[in-house]
């Protein structure tokens, strides 16, 4: 069963040049999985919230492009928030972990790379939907 301690942070590599910086994402080499899908928040008006899910077998990696945002990630047990301001750091989410996007800084860009295509059917939406689900999964790895 996946938690939130596995939720970490990816130094992302960084090649620095006097023109302007460059980083770089490699499937399964910088990214611990294969790269399905790639989709960007931004015009997030200030003081709202993003996310509020976690699914069912879906990974991810969250990158600030530009700006900032909190990023709080939550297992049904604990829960730790991450500060996303670097463009050079990703936050990797595995399945099975509730996060929540707010905070956004004026002008900030949420990257999220993730490990396949879009289906509603891998998200839960509702918080308590997903307390059970984790319930049920912790049972099952239990016995």
């Amino acid at each position: 069963m996946m938690s939130v301690n596995d939720c970490r942070i990816i130094d992302l590599p960084r090649i620095a040049d006097e023109r302007g910086n460059l980083t770089f994402i490699e499937s399964g080499r910088h990214i611990p999985f294969e790269i399905k899908r790639v989709y960007y928040l931004y015009d997030v008006p200030g003081g709202s919230a993003r996310a509020g899910h976690a699914h069912k077998a879906l990974h991810q990696v969250l990158i600030a492009m530009s700006g900032s945002f909190d990023v709080t990630v939550d297992d049904g047990t604990l829960r730790k928030t991450f500060r996303l301001n670097r463009s050079y750091y990703g936050l990797y989410v595995p399945p099975l972990v509730w996060r929540e996007i707010d905070d956004f800084s004026s002008g900030s860009v949420c990257l999220a790379v993730v490990s396949a295509p879009f289906d509603e059917a891998d998200y839960y939406r509702d918080y308590k939907e997903f307390l059970r689900a984790v319930r049920v999964h912790d049972e099952h790895s239990l016995s």
